[in-house]
Order: C-alpha cells, then sequence, then structure tokens
C-alpha cells in the first residue's frame, strides 16, 4: 500500500511540481491550498507526511501544524516545511509547531524525496 502526503500551498504551480515528483516517486498525494483547506482533510484518514508552505492566506502553515499536531490521529504525522522563509525566528517556530525539518524554495525535487523518504511514517 503506497504511503499518503498532503500537500499544503496557496500556489498551484508548486502543488502541482511537488504532486509530480511524490507521485512518479510512488505516494498518494492529497492537496491543500492553504491551512483551513487543509484541516478539512484531516479526515480520519491515515497520512504518513505533510509537506506545508509557511506564509499562506486564511491560516499559515505554521498555525495549521500546531492545530494538527493538537489532534490525537495525526500528532505524530511528520511536517516538513517547504517555503521561502529562511529567518531563525520561523524556524524556531515551525519546530515549535511540530516541524521536523525546513526546506528552502526554490527546491531541488530529489532532495524533496530523500527528506521525505527519511521521515514517512511507515
Amino acid at each position: 500500500m503506497s504511503k499518503t502526503i498532503l500537500i499544503v500551498d496557496d500556489s498551484a504551480s508548486l502543488r502541482q511540481v511537488v504532486s509530480i515528483a511524490l507521485t512518479r516517486a510512488g505516494y498518494d498525494v492529497i492537496e491543500a491550498g492553504d491551512g483551513m483547506d487543509a484541516l478539512t482533510k484531516l479526515d480520519g484518514r491515515k497520512i504518513n507526511l505533510v509537506v506545508s508552505d509557511v506564509n499562506m492566506p486564511r491560516m499559515d502553515g505554521i498555525t495549521f501544524v500546531a492545530q494538527m499536531k493538537a489532534n490525537a490521529r495525526y500528532k505524530f504525522t511528520p511536517v516538513i516545511m517547504l517555503t521561502t522563509e529562511n529567518g531563525g525566528d520561523r524556524m524556531q517556530q515551525g519546530k515549535a509547531a511540530g516541524a521536523k525539518a525546513w526546506i528552502v524554495k526554490p527546491f531541488n525535487p530529489p532532495v524533496l524525496l530523500d527528506a521525505v523518504a527519511k521521515l514517512v511514517l511507515p
């Protein structure tokens, strides 16, 4: 059974690039346009990993991760932040919310796939 990854980003083109890379690597992908949309995707199904942007409308990625981690079903789901943010303060906030890795855009798909392979839950 393939692993399911939730991509959360307000850029449709970026979601598409990430989705193509993950799908080609054998993962199932669910997409969400921002944190609020992503919360609706957490409907009890197994999510093996989340890749989330930080800066998004309606609900940013750090707030989304904190709310996701408050849900017992997704408390241990690993999160990779994929963002243009590279400041230490935002990284600390992301880590405090529960993010396990931080990849800065523009990114190299093999780097993302390597991080995914290391973090994805069985």
